[in-house]
């Protein structure tokens, strides 16, 4: 599985559920290989493979697949069968409308929309009346995993990566707000009147190009697809990936070169990363930045030696990218969550 991380911040939202209920969350942290006491570091981030993990093991606790953010539990199986509902269906557009439905029924706190202006379509997250009517405060990881599970799945139905071109928030600007460019879009607002994610209403007309074998196979690695996000194995993002994991880092191609080896024009191929939302210096600091906290936290290697092998020239250019990533430096990252 690809070395994606996600940020302790959210680790520690999905404990929230569990915690209030009283379960002791040792044992889920253990199963996801999570260290209970990297929850006391704020730069700390964990595998994309064990958040997925995690996710289980809570749902599993709670009989909750949203991680008990809602007044009414999203019992385990829901994501399955929003999953089914979303195939048979002759374009996303009916897909997405079909999973609203669903969502409805599943979801009290949250209501979702799927809107259409012109060349723009937006999945929309508001409060619902009652949740207003009762006064109660919808949480933030709340909308963040929801636009996660709803985005993921009009991908996966689609078969191709939908890019978000803005996202907007009804809350103020998190301490984590630079993950959302990762998760959601480089154009960020916050405390708007709504939350919601916009993207080429063009996508609605996308046949759905999934089928129940098919949608066993995505179950089968859920919620692991959802929390990397839809790859595409044909997209641009993922045909330049796999040339970087095919090279140490300090082998890695130049953008002309990468693009000769994929057999396209370093043009053509800049554009179709623009088109995904991604870039090669984004992908290339990501891929980075992954390795060297599996370096820091697993290994007693030098910190200059980590720098050579991902390919920075001197180890300060290695301190000033990382502590950029981090908002801490090799050093005192390594102090902190080293697992040795």
């Amino acid at each position: 599985m690809e070395k994606d991380s996600v940020s302790i911040n959210f680790v520690r939202e999905a404990l929230h559920g569990a915690l209030r209920q009283g379960i002791d969350v040792a044992p889920l942290l253990q199963r996801a290989r999570i260290p209970e006491r990297l929850l006391e570091s704020s730069q700390a981030r964990v595998s994309a493979e064990s958040f997925a993990t995690l996710w289980l093991e809570v749902a599993a606790a709670l009989d909750d697949e949203f991680f008990g953010l809602d007044a009414r539990r999203m019992k385990v199986g829901s994501f399955s069968s929003l999953c089914y509902f979303m195939i048979g269906t002759r374009s996303l557009r009916s897909a997405t409308q079909r999973a609203i439905r669903l969502l409805r029924i599943v979801l009290d706190d949250l209501e979702v929309e799927l809107r259409e202006d012109g060349g723009r379509a937006a999945i929309v997250l508001l409060p619902s009346p009652r949740s207003r009517a009762q006064g109660r405060t919808v949480p933030a990881f709340a909308y963040e995993t929801l636009l996660i599970m709803v985005h993921g799945l009009m991908c996966w139905a689609a078969g191709r990566r939908i890019r978000i071109t803005q996202a907007r928030f009804s809350y103020p600007m998190p301490e984590h707000w630079r993950e959302y460019t990762l998760m959601y879009s480089q154009a960020l607002q916050f405390d708007q009147a709504e939350t919601a994610i916009e993207f080429e209403a063009a996508h609605l007309d996308a046949p759905v190009v999934q089928d129940e074998a098919s949608a066993r196979e995505f179950l089968r690695e859920a919620p692991y697809t959802i929390v990397l996000k839809y790859k595409d194995a044909d997209s641009w993002s993922a045909k330049v990936r796999a040339q970087l994991e095919d090279a140490a880092p300090q082998d890695w191609p130049t953008f002309e070169e990468l693009a000769l080896q994929i057999g396209v024009s370093a043009s053509m191929l800049r554009r179709g990363l623009d088109r995904e939302g991604s870039s090669f210096r984004a992908m290339k600091d990501a891929m980075r930045r992954d390795m060297a906290i599996e370096h820091l936290t697993h290994t007693d290697q030098p910190i200059p030696a980590i720098a050579h092998a991902l390919g920075f020239a001197e180890p300060s250019a290695f301190h000033r990218a990382f502590k950029q990533w981090t908002g801490v430096r090799p050093g005192e990252y390594r102090r902190q969550n080293a697992l040795g």
